[in-house]
């Protein structure tokens, strides 16, 4: 087996000279760094991460819990996670929570035990047993998407602006029965755009109905029913907003079955754009979320939380974007996707 003695002796310089190129504690010449590289290319020499763990106490592994597989949402931010981790010579460790309280615990638990160095977390509505489990252990973690307080590193896109958009579009388009498929009570998410939903109606002088708010707990099944639900009120939505990607999905589904076309019969808005959203006929008004974005600067926070554990907690919220397409009513050709409020990045400082 290849050892860093052998490299040393292809490049022509010592042991402490590749030990330096390999884990960046020292400056090094780039001739000399390139010889190094070229020795070890040559060699095929593997560096033991696992003996530098021992000797630094890191492991240059961050531990991912996100439901990535049973919600698409997730999947675009771990593509930003992972490049961000990648890039600061991580690897990534990657457990699928379910949303499930119980299981959530048990799996930070487990990436825990794994000694990741930091954990990145989507927490799921009751997130109390498994943010309780990190605070007493004082492993650092960022949450994403989900906020669960000032006191730890989080960060998420707005919601509350961009629903508001979202309903003062469709008012001004002369909607003034516009319904909300919310997404799963106890996340901050659905909270926030509950309240982008009422300040919208507030804000064109609509007032507030709660038939017109049903819950779909953030997937497909559940806005099916919720759908249902607003359709049959004695005072049907004239348009609907849906809280989420899946949510769509089971939103157009209902439609689909009771017969009603978009946007002749119901106009339909919704949160959180998708790679096919323009696909559909018609094509699909919505909020993009930066959500690769939302998964690089969970690294970013995490790495300096790092490297300064006792800094103030930072909460950041990434702008989005409102992607004018035709299903809220508008012709063709739809305007060009314009920021969506509020127009920049708001970042928060707090003290743990």
């Amino acid at each position: 087996m290849t050892t860093m003695v052998d490299v040393a002796r292809r490049a022509g310089v010592s042991v402490a000279t590749v030990s330096h190129v390999l884990n960046e504690t020292r400056s090094v010449r780039p001739d000399t760094r390139a010889a190094v590289l070229g020795a070890i290319e040559e060699l095929g020499y593997t560096h033991n991460t696992l003996a530098r763990s021992l000797v630094t106490s890191r492991t240059r592994s961050i531990g991912l819990a996100v439901s990535a597989i049973s919600n698409p949402y997730f999947t675009e931010i771990l593509q930003g996670v992972e490049a961000g981790a990648l890039e600061a010579g991580y690897s990534l460790l990657l457990a699928d929570p379910h949303d499930d309280p119980r299981h959530e615990r048990k799996v930070v638990q487990l990436l825990h035990e794994r000694r990741v160095d930091g954990m990145i977390v989507a927490p799921s509505a009751e997130p109390a047993e498994t943010v309780g489990y990190l605070a007493r252990r004082r492993v650092p973690t960022v949450f994403l998407d989900r906020l669960v307080g000032d006191a730890y590193d989080q960060v998420c896109a707005e919601s509350t602006g961009p629903v508001r958009q979202l309903v003062e579009h469709l008012a001004d388009l002369g909607h003034t029965r516009i319904g909300l498929v919310a997404g799963l009570p106890g996340l901050s998410t659905t909270t926030e755009r509950v309240q982008g939903y009422r300040e919208g109606l507030r804000a064109r002088g609509l007032p507030f109905a709660p038939e017109l708010l049903a819950g779909g707990n953030s997937e497909a099944d559940g806005a099916q029913d919720a759908t249902r639900r607003l359709l049959a009120a004695p005072q049907p939505p004239t348009a609907i907003i849906t809280a989420n990607n899946a949510m769509t999905i089971g939103a157009l589904r209902a439609l689909g079955e009771l017969g009603l076309e978009v946007p002749r019969d119901i106009a339909l808005a919704c949160f959180d754009d998708f790679p096919w959203a323009d696909l559909f006929t018609p094509r699909l008004t919505a909020i993009a979320q930066p959500s690769k974005d939302i998964g690089a600067a969970a690294v970013r926070l995490l790495l300096a939380r790092l490297e300064e554990p006792d800094r103030p907690a930072r909460t950041l919220r990434l702008p989005c974007a409102f992607v004018h397409r035709t299903s809220c009513g508008c012709a063709e050709p739809a305007p060009a996707t314009v920021p969506a409020a509020p127009p920049a990045a708001l970042e928060r400082n707090r003290t743990p």
